[in-house]
């Protein structure tokens, strides 16, 4: 360990001690269906109840509460925090202040954007919206993604772009410079999935994809890592006559871990002129989208 590490993990110990103390405080013994007891000095529990009810030793508790320098897993904190009553964002900061490697219980999943979300990607109607996770799941788009990208069918059960591109037909892909813009992707993937490995749906995924693209399994060994960014992107569409190109910007999107709404832009006036050529997707007749696949 540097000096540099030493010196922070040095000043996390008292914000631990503190946070600990602080959310102690907060429980009652009835909260937890415990009687109050005589001479209780203090509104919520004692660290000996805390221990109990966490299945953990006193001493132990004890000293993680002091900030002392122990080692705590995952499976112990999570007994604590549910013991606490910590909500995800209190859990998230008492695992960062134990110096433990955190992990979103989920993603989100296809299909989950909500009222107010949706409302979002609509409002932004002149431009192509989309949200999704960190996987590229497809959880919301509003009706000029839909159009311009002609959102594909789920395929093998999965609502997933890369899926959609690796194993759809090239003829048909909107991405002129297809090779290249993949292993972008790919490579925002792997960042991603040094977050979740070992986690049943990643590694699901990554097989499946595995299975069905030998082009993925090319590009994922390759071992490339990219933070997700602004960038340039150019696209086509069979409805116009030329290329459309337009930069793509992503926005975190509070309450919903690792996703993003990404909003296309034209980055010139005759990309811009050219997705307002673009009809929006025939419906059928049940009134829903015809979508393309």
């Amino acid at each position: 360990m540097t000096t540099a590490q030493r010196n922070t993990a040095a000043r996390r110990r008292p914000e631990l001690a503190a946070f600990l103390r602080s959310r102690r405080a907060r429980v009652t013994p009835a909260d937890v269906g415990m009687p109050p007891g005589l001479r209780r000095r203090t509104p919520g529990l004692r660290r000996e109840e805390v221990a109990q009810l966490s299945g953990v030793g006193v001493t132990w508790y004890t000293w993680l509460e002091q900030g002392r320098r122990i080692n705590a897993s995952a499976q112990v904190l999570d007994a604590v925090a549910r013991t606490l009553r910590l909500d995800a964002a209190e859990r998230e900061h008492l695992y960062h202040l134990a110096e433990v490697p955190f992990f979103p219980e989920q993603l989100p999943s296809t299909d989950c954007v909500g009222a107010e979300l949706q409302g979002v990607l609509d409002a932004v109607e002149t431009l192509p919206a989309v949200i999704y996770n960190s996987r590229y799941d497809i959880l919301g788009t509003n009706a000029q993604y839909r159009a311009v990208f002609r959102v594909p069918q789920a395929r093998a059960g999965v609502r997933n772009v890369l899926w959609t591109l690796f194993t759809g037909d090239r003829e048909n892909c909107p991405l002129v410079f297809r090779d290249s813009e993949l292993r972008v992707m790919v490579a925002m993937l792997r960042g991603a999935y040094g977050r979740h490995v070992g986690e049943p749906a990643w590694e699901s995924f990554i097989r499946r994809l595995s299975e069905a693209s030998p082009e993925f399994v090319g590009m994922w060994t390759s071992g490339d890592v990219v933070p997700p960014g602004p960038r340039v992107k150019t696209f086509r569409h069979a409805a116009v006559d030329g290329e459309i190109r337009m930069s793509s910007v992503s926005l975190a999107v509070n309450g919903m871990p690792e996703a993003r709404m990404v909003v296309h832009t034209p980055s010139d006036d005759e990309s811009r002129a050219l997705i307002a050529e673009i009809p929006p997707l025939e419906r059928d007749g049940t009134g829903d989208e015809r979508e393309w696949s």
